[in-house]
């Protein structure tokens, strides 16, 4: 069984938690040590972002964070490499999140079987057509068992919403907001109608959301109207201010989602 969907088959009633990072920063080697760290500190998912130099959908601080990785020298025949490193030493499921130009440069069947011989489950393409997901990127990843996970948004109309649920398997990525990803401090009564939009729904595929968690309140609006909370960019802030140390940076995270 895929490691995605298995986390979401053992889970019970758990509220699950899935971190962003960008891989290559604050330095170019640490993205084997930050994958361990986060294991071992109970985070359900590691979502490893692939930098790229024009990230329409995030905001300063990933944008920030992408320009630093492919600085430092970042690209994905490094990151299959490093993965590849670690993967008899962790069991968390991968997922790879990044934007269709490079992937489409790397080539879709030799990333998905990059993707499989380095120990990834899955991958988030933002700016991926649904109709190329079906037609090119879903054969491919299905030959490796992989997970392509598709987001929706606030205004994602039903009956797409409803098509994505029946042609995608591990889970939907639920993004809180049409705004680009950043800390927010609290979810609006907007965005709660939303969330409760979507719960009626009764999709097939449990959801995750993402964008905009950064505290106690929105940790606990996600996870009463999803399967657990997507973090990115609160932790990617912390990871850089602690110079790369994610022991020191989970820490200061569990702290502030206490509050």
């Amino acid at each position: 069984m895929n490691k995605i969907n298995q986390v979401f088959s053992q889970r019970g009633d758990r509220k699950l938690l899935s971190l962003y990072f960008c891989a290559g920063t604050p330095t170019l080697d640490a993205t084997g040590d930050v994958i361990k760290a986060m294991e071992r500190r109970g985070i359900d998912f590691v979502e490893v972002g692939i930098p790229f130099s024009d990230p329409l959908a995030d905001g300063p601080v990933i944008q920030t964070a992408a320009t630093k990785a492919l600085r430092n020298g970042m690209s994905l025949k490094t990151l299959f490499a490093q993965l590849a490193a670690i993967k008899d030493e962790v069991s968390i499921p991968l997922i790879l999140m990044g934007y269709l130009n490079p992937i489409l440069h790397y080539g879709i069947e030799r990333f998905c079987q990059s993707c499989a011989e380095a120990g990834v489950s899955g991958m988030i393409i933002p700016d991926l057509p649904f109709d190329d997901y079906l037609s090119t990127v879903k054969p491919a990843a299905d030959r490796y068992d992989l997970r392509v996970i598709m987001l929706i948004t606030p205004e994602t109309s039903e009956e797409r919403i409803r098509f994505i649920d029946q042609h995608t398997d591990g889970f939907i990525y639920m993004v809180s907001s049409a705004a680009i990803t950043g800390a927010q401090k609290s979810f609006d009564e907007q965005k709660q109608a939303y969330f409760q939009r979507i719960n009626a729904l009764n999709l097939r595929n449990p959801r995750m959301i993402g964008f905009g968690i950064s505290n106690a309140q929105t940790l606990k609006a996600a996870q009463d109207n999803a399967a657990g909370a997507i973090i990115g960019s609160k932790f990617v802030t912390l990871l850089d201010e602690a110079g790369g140390h994610a022991d020191k940076a989970l820490d200061q995270l569990f702290d502030a989602l206490r509050h």
